[in-house]
């Protein structure tokens, strides 16, 4: 038994917003428009900035503990408790 090819929603010309169009791409998928689709190619530079800070090594310890536990990164839990920290004490 063949499968019944599904009619899809032509994609609008315009979107009024982006967050029509983001409604829109929420509930359909771009594979299902392969005809509309086209190569393209860019570049991309990323650049991440690390900052070295050192700890004392048992206050290291604890925050890998507690991140393991967590289930994160030491460094995204450091990250986290301090972007906490700074908007309890930010004007």
């Amino acid at each position: 038994m063949g499968r019944k090819a599904v009619e899809l929603d032509p994609i609008p010309e315009h979107f009024a917003s982006l967050e029509e169009a983001g409604e829109f791409w929420d509930h359909h998928d771009v594979a299902d428009y392969p005809e509309e689709t086209r190569e393209a190619r860019f570049d991309v530079h990323l650049e991440r900035r690390t900052f070295l800070t050192a700890l004392e090594p048992q206050l290291a310890q604890q925050v890998a503990e507690v991140a393991r536990r967590q289930g994160v990164s030491t460094e995204t839990l450091i990250n986290v408790w301090l972007a906490e920290k700074l908007r309890a004490v930010a004007p």
